[in-house]
């Protein structure tokens, strides 16, 4: 207690201190003590980021979480063998913030490495260098203009020429202040507006004409003038500079970990390739201006209207049964199994035929009876699975492995002192071990041996899928 104490007053009085966006005078407590976050990670199998939601970080594209960010995440979690929860928000101050709070283990994002954050966060090797760029509307009628030069004569390519000019850009990013040095070099005033929406959004402000200029991140602002190619991004407004994750001041083992996977993997082809898929890629301009893709649409699937209506029915959030149907199908209605399951909701020709339903019936027709199944199999569960996401839960595990063998692991659970109400941590156990001799022999069992693991993986990715789809997807 006494150490405790001395450490919050140590603490307290260094940071108050220092301008240190973690300590904000709207905090009401004293910073958390430190502990060792990658025993408690490793302890806990699971690791916790928190990135921003882009057009590269972190969307998802027809049904499918991607980005750079969460895909490098990903990996970094199953080099640690734990599981990965990514966290969004694009309010940065906001974002360290809850990194000082311990509510995030990594700020799994694209950071610029700042002397002035360094006194406050320990970073990454770089990720990447990048450099900041000035972010214009090309001139009007530029496509039917002679040559290069005239188009380049309408737009500013000297820091000189920013003076007078009002420039928007994301509140709490680095580009205030990097602003700040430019008009202290032009001995002249640059109006800049903070703005508290995100650097893409303002990007496509420019480019619509709504305002004039902006700042961003070259290696976004590429990715951004293949989408919208009135804009240029060919000014810069500083040096090369390193673009890294970030953790707790106090976290050096976590850091070195990290660092240590880093080096090997940024080696690797695998590297490589992950970078160029966001930052490279041609496609960029038609996956953007897609309607399945998140950061510019609200769809998930052709079929989002049906699996609405079918929803209802079930009592579910649209989104968790859109993540059902990706697991079985990736929304592809005429997809085939290896052992026969057919369509949107894998149905089995057994099953189709008890639903009347055949390779030649409609997505809405599918979905139908894709619902039925799912309402007979919760509708057969006990009554003492009282709460509702326990009983979603164990509807699609049954779904997947059978309702018999959902039965046989809650009766394994209830005579090895878990609780067979309860999914996670306790019925699942005994599914993912059902292939073993040790419980498939059980007197409680009835129906035999299971691979288990399947219907374990089932469960677990939908809903983790589903988490994506609530943070990404208005419902």
């Amino acid at each position: 207690m006494k150490y405790s104490f001395i450490f919050t007053i140590i603490f307290t009085v260094f940071f108050g201190a220092c301008r240190n966006p973690f300590l904000s005078n709207k905090e009401k407590s004293a910073a958390p003590e430190s502990v060792n976050l990658l025993d408690s990670i490793l302890l806990r199998k699971k690791i916790t980021g928190l990135t921003d939601y882009s057009s590269t970080n972190y969307f998802i594209y027809r049904g499918q979480p991607m980005g750079y960010q969460f895909e490098l995440f990903k990996k970094f979690a199953k080099y640690l063998n734990v599981s990965a929860e990514l966290q969004v928000d694009d309010d940065l101050e906001a974002s360290m913030q809850k990194l000082a709070d311990m509510r995030v283990d990594i700020l799994a994002m694209g950071l610029t490495v700042t002397s002035e954050r360094k006194q406050h966060m320990l970073f990454t090797r770089p990720l990447f260098f990048t450099r900041q760029v000035l972010v214009q509307r090309k001139p009007k009628g530029y496509k039917k203009m002679a040559t290069a030069d005239e188009i380049e004569s309408h737009l500013i390519r000297n820091t000189i020429d920013l003076a007078g000019k009002t420039i928007h850009i994301q509140k709490g990013t680095i580009y205030y202040k990097q602003l700040l040095n430019i008009e202290n070099n032009i001995a002249d005033s640059i109006h800049i507006v903070q703005d508290t929406i995100e650097t893409e959004q303002l990007i496509a402000m420019v480019a619509k004409g709504k305002i004039g200029y902006t700042v961003a991140d070259e290696v976004l602002a590429k990715v951004a003038a293949k989408i919208y190619p009135s804009i240029d991004v060919k000014m810069p407004i500083s040096f090369h500079q390193k673009i890294a994750w970030a953790v707790r001041k106090d976290q050096k083992a976590l850091l070195d970990t990290l660092n240590s996977w880093l080096s090997t993997f940024d080696k690797s082809l695998e590297a490589r390739l992950l970078y160029n898929k966001y930052f490279k890629n041609i496609s960029s301009r038609r996956i953007a201006k897609s309607e399945y893709f998140s950061y510019t649409g609200n769809r998930l699937s052709p079929y989002d209207e049906i699996i609405k209506k079918a929803a209802v029915k079930l009592g579910w959030d649209w989104r968790m049964l859109a993540s059902m149907i990706y697991q079985e199908s990736q929304f592809k209605p005429t997809v085939r199994s290896w052992v026969g399951a057919y369509g949107l909701m894998q149905l089995m020709p057994e099953t189709m035929q008890e639903f009347n339903v055949d390779t030649t019936s409609s997505p809405g027709a599918q979905i139908k009876a894709g619902i039925r199944l799912l309402r007979s199999f919760e509708n057969q569960l006990p009554g003492t699975i009282t709460d509702s996401v326990e009983r979603i839960k164990f509807t699609l595990a049954s779904y997947n492995g059978g309702l018999g063998h959902i039965l046989d692991a809650r009766r394994l659970a209830a005579k090895n002192g878990k609780n067979p109400n309860k999914w996670s941590g306790n019925v699942d156990y005994f599914v993912l071990h059902l292939s073993e001799k040790k419980y498939y022999h059980d007197p409680v069992v009835r129906n035999g041996y299971m691979r288990g693991w399947e219907t374990y993986q089932f469960v677990n990715e939908i809903f983790d899928r589903y988490q994506r789809y609530r943070t990404l997807i208005n419902k």
